[in-house]
């Protein structure tokens, strides 16, 4: 899959980050984000109910399941799996009382590998077959990352974090395959050790980034190009730090073009209950 395959068509709606539309969002408990999102709030997610663990979701078939857990144990940076609900079922241990039909800001709907909805609400296209993948996100890191005095320039700038589909291949999985895809951070070289450091600790939430430094190393041309998410402007000596992410196992769909996949809109997460604490490992 070359980087143009990968580019996503244009979202029905330009959806505002969740923070940038309510200033008190960060202070939100998991629980009423979630209800702000089924009630139709949409927008990306970075900040929201800080201190709480938001994740990545992947919907598929059960005849494609085993495939997708293979792909993740085999690519744990960019698919640390949190938990795999049996198939039909929209709840997670993750969430006491969530509804992973309705309780995202944004969905994606996958049909033969090509994106041909981005709905608010699943439930008309929910299958008692799906069985669905929550995967950390790096969104967990960056409370870390500012309590460490780490400035997060997509969140200052109330922009969704850029990614990029890379020209590194993940190890295929049976009928999986795909290209690994990265979230951009700037940072400014007095952060960078407390980035590394940071992240490090939060293997579950993809740990510490996959390059520091030139992009053209990961097949990326143009930083101001983002294949999901926004651009976002460096300031004088930031050094782009790339982190693995878990819009890869959308890469993969594109790729291996299973029949039908549900995930969310990249950016627009899964608030969890879970603590960021929980997943830190002890230093």
């Amino acid at each position: 899959m070359n980087r143009t395959e990968a580019r996503p068509v244009t979202p029905p709606t330009a959806d505002r980050p969740v923070t940038a539309v309510d200033e008190h969002a960060h202070a939100w408990s998991p629980a009423t984000a979630r209800d702000r999102f089924r009630a139709g709030l949409t927008g990306p997610t970075a900040g929201v109910a800080a201190g709480h663990t938001q994740v990545n979701l992947i919907s598929v078939p059960a005849d494609w399941a085993y495939d997708m857990l293979l792909f993740c144990q085999r690519n744990p940076k960019p698919c640390p799996v949190l938990d795999v609900t049996d198939a039909g079922s929209w709840t997670t241990v993750l969430a006491d009382g969530a509804d992973l039909r309705t309780d995202l800001p944004r969905y994606r709907v996958w049909r033969d590998g090509e994106l041909v909805e981005e709905p608010t609400d699943v439930r008309a296209h929910w299958r008692g077959d799906l069985v669905s993948f929550l995967i950390g996100c790096s969104f967990t890191f960056e409370s870390a990352l500012a309590g460490a005095g780490v400035p997060i320039r997509h969140v200052e700038q109330g922009r969704n974090v850029p990614m990029y589909v890379t020209t590194r291949q993940c190890r295929p999985a049976g009928r999986l395959h795909g290209p690994m895809v990265v979230s951009m951070r700037p940072v400014p070289p007095q952060h960078v050790a407390a980035a590394l450091r940071e992240t490090g600790l939060l293997p579950a939430v993809h740990g510490g980034p996959v390059h520091c430094g030139d992009p053209s190393a990961l097949g990326i041309t143009d930083l101001d190009r983002p294949d999901f998410g926004d651009p976002v402007d460096l300031e004088t000596d930031d050094i782009p730090m790339f982190w693995a992410c878990g819009v890869t196992p959308q890469a993969a769909v594109t790729a291996s073009r299973p029949p039908f996949a549900i995930t969310h809109a990249p950016g627009q997460m899964f608030l969890t209950d879970a603590r960021d604490e929980q997943y830190r490992i002890v230093a």
